[in-house]
This record gives C-alpha cells, structure tokens and sequence, in this order.
C-alpha cells in the first residue's frame, strides 16, 4: 500500500540563519530528487521551506504548479502534486522545517488542513487552506465550517495544545464531519496546534483513508516526568492489542532511534530502515519520521509518521 506522501525533507538554518540548506529526507527511489533538492537554498519567506519560516505555522501549496515551489519540473516528472512545511521552533530561533510533498490525490481520498483563529477577530478556528483531492463535497463542507475551542478535532487541539490522534472519525463527538468522512473512507486522523507569540492559534491536520492513508502509523511518544526516557503517549492502532501490549513496555532513551535522537537533537529526524524501537506490529515499514513538539524551549512530545 502506498502513502499519500511521498517524499519527506528537513531544513534547517545555515550557521548565520541567513537561509535554510538540506539537511536530510526520505524520497524513495527518487534519488534524481534528492540529489537536485542537496543543492537548494532557501531564503526567508523563500520557496515552501522559507514561507514556513516566515509564516511560524504550517503552509500549504495546493497546487505545486501554482505555487513558489523552486523544483517544478522535477516534481512534475515524478508525479508530485502538492505539500505541507511545518516549522519546529524553539522559543524565536527556527530549529528546522520539514516538507512533506504528496502524490496525486485523484487516486484516493485523505486531507491535509491548516485551521486558524484570531481571537480579535473570531471565536473560533477556521478553514485557512487546504488539500482535499477529489473529495470534492468534503472540502466544500470543510470550507464552511468552524471549530470553538474544544470541539471537534481541531477544537480539541486547540484546548489541549498538544498533538493528537483520533483513530475513529465517525465518532460524531469527536469529528463533526463524521458523514462526509464515512462517504470518502477517511477514518483517522492527527492534528498538531501551533499558538502563535501574537496570540492566535493555528492548528494542522492530517487526515487518513484506509485505502489511501497519508501514513502508515501515527505515533505520539512524551517524556516521563522525570525526563530520563520515551513513551508511547498515543498510536493509531490500539484495537492491534499485540502491538498496544508490546509498546507498553518501550522506552526510547535520548539518542535511541528516530525518536530518540529528534528528541536529544531537537531536530527531526529521518530514519529509512526498520531498525527502530517503535516499528513494531508486523507492518513491512519503509521509513521513520520523527518530529519534535516544542513549547518554547521545551520538548513535549515527539511524533512519528511511519511510512
């Protein structure tokens, strides 16, 4: 089964934070990609990586073909059609950006979505942009949509200020939206808030199709309270009670794995093999991305796209 996405980047500032370079990233077999994308630079404000930095939330390209995206034509020769830059910063300084840049969505269902709120304008999150391919009544419905803190996933988000997954979008109490996502197979989802210095909040959410999922697995990993390791706070697949017994008991030590060194470096983290301690479960995994969730300067919680 493949992934909606299909190439993961990190960038993080060059050592006079002038621009963004290459840091590392997961492209597959594209290795014409990776090499063309080693060479970039970004500036602030400066392609999709630097628009992010710029912007201090997620940014979305729609359309590449429409878009400031530096790399077009490559992009258009390996089918990539649209992608999404979150920043990881740490207090004021920009630790990195990573892309996620997403195949043709006409094959199948899922959304990528980026929710705000100006609380000197507005109560509550709305649709700022998105990409929903061919659910058409979906993303229309989206678009009129909105959220008080609280409700619904991007509502929820918002009040906990921490990342979530939800694996049942039907649940009416939990997704707002649950018949449209019935209709298009979508059935989980992860969503990420970003509060802003100025006050406003903006929120990402990834959302899931069984026959076309954005990811393989969603995980969420917190530090203890004591801060000496890792573990499983939240993973899409508690009904595999295997794989739900097995993690209960991993602990990932700083540096240990992906998830280990994003959370030592606080950097993400890309890391193509199964080697890990969080793979587990009896999927055939390809990839690991960890991403870390910073509040100011502190690491709350480390998450994971397997792929």
């Amino acid at each position: 089964m493949k992934t909606f996405i299909r190439i993961t980047e990190i960038w993080v500032p060059n050592e006079d934070r002038t621009e963004l370079r290459y840091y590392d990233g997961f492209y597959g077999s594209h290795n014409e990609f990776r090499a063309l994308s080693q060479q970039m630079r970004f500036r602030y404000n400066e392609g999709l990586p630097g628009k992010a930095w710029a912007a201090r939330h997620p940014v979305i390209f729609r359309e590449l073909e429409d878009s400031d995206f530096k790399r077009i034509e490559a992009a258009r020769a390996i089918g990539l059609t649209c992608g999404v830059a979150l920043p990881v910063f740490a207090g004021d300084l920009l630790n990195a950006v990573v892309v996620f840049l997403c195949g043709d969505g006409k094959v199948g269902a899922g959304a990528m979505e980026l929710w705000h709120n100006d609380p000197g304008k507005f109560f509550e999150l709305r649709l700022v942009d998105g990409y929903y391919g061919p659910a058409l009544m979906f993303e229309l419905n989206s678009r009129h949509s909105g959220f008080p803190r609280g409700y619904g996933l991007p509502g929820r988000v918002w009040r906990s200020n921490m990342p979530l997954i939800v694996k049942d979008l039907h649940d009416s109490k939990v997704f707002l939206r649950w018949k449209e996502a019935l209709e298009i197979g979508v059935n989980r989802g992860l969503g990420i808030p970003y509060p802003h210095p100025s006050g406003q909040m903006w929120v990402m959410t990834f959302l899931s199709a069984r026959d076309t999922p954005i990811a393989r697995r969603f995980e969420i990993w917190v530090p203890t309270q004591e801060q000496d390791f890792l573990i499983l706070h939240a993973n899409d697949r508690d009904q595999d009670v295997e794989f739900a017994t097995k993690h209960d008991v991993v602990k990932i030590d700083q540096g240990d794995g992906a998830i280990g060194q994003a959370w030592a470096t606080k950097i993400p983290t890309v890391l193509a093999t199964v080697d890990d301690q969080s793979i587990m479960g009896g999927m055939e995994l390809n990839a690991v991305v960890a991403v870390p969730f910073m509040n100011n300067q502190e690491l709350k919680a480390v998450m994971a796209w397997h792929f």
